[in-house]
């Protein structure tokens, strides 16, 4: 038995693997001392950047997602390649998704969308000093940009129209950054 945190893991397995995603079924002591299952997805570790000019307009994304079956606004994000630096996957994916490269990164941390029954870190960091050139998306991307107001960006979370958690975050933490 192996103990994780006030759970103790009786016998713990893989059910589904692919490129992006795992799912592992744990078979568990609850912390009330009772027999259970917990069941946890782990998805590659992600970046979520948020490009923003010398005027404070940022650039977002506008893309179907086929999750959450409609089109979503939010900041550039994606998956790391193994063994790859954060910092590296930020920038691999700000130019791939909106063709932009920045001269300038600030790091505002990591955080967990879920944190039940998901294990998915996500580095947070904001890009200035843009270059504008061409974007390369992956087959699976149609991605629109859009260049709104930092305050826009606030409002749009505020009423919901941007919902993807680390997009919220990263907005909220430039804003308050910022002052």
């Amino acid at each position: 038995m192996q103990k994780h945190g006030p759970w103790q893991i009786v016998q713990s397995q893989e059910v589904y693997r692919d490129p992006w995603t795992a799912v592992r079924k744990d078979d568990v002591i609850r912390p009330d001392g009772q027999p259970g299952t917990h069941t946890v997805v782990t998805i590659k570790p992600g970046v979520c950047v948020l490009a923003m000019d010398d005027e404070h307009q940022v650039y977002l994304t506008e893309e179907f997602h086929y999750g959450v079956g409609r089109t979503t606004m939010e900041a550039v994000s994606g998956g790391s390649e193994p063994d790859e630096e954060p910092l590296l996957t930020a920038k691999r994916e700000l130019q791939e998704e909106l063709g932009i490269e920045a001269d300038d990164w600030t790091d505002l941390g990591i955080v967990d969308p879920f944190t039940a029954n998901v294990v998915s870190p996500t580095r947070l960091y904001l890009a200035r000093k843009l270059a504008f050139g061409d974007h390369a998306p992956e087959g699976t991307e149609q991605i629109r940009c859009l260049k709104i107001p930092l305050a826009e960006a606030v409002q749009n979370v505020i009423d919901s129209h941007i919902t993807h958690g680390p997009s919220c975050v990263l907005i909220l933490k430039t804003a308050l950054l910022l002052g």
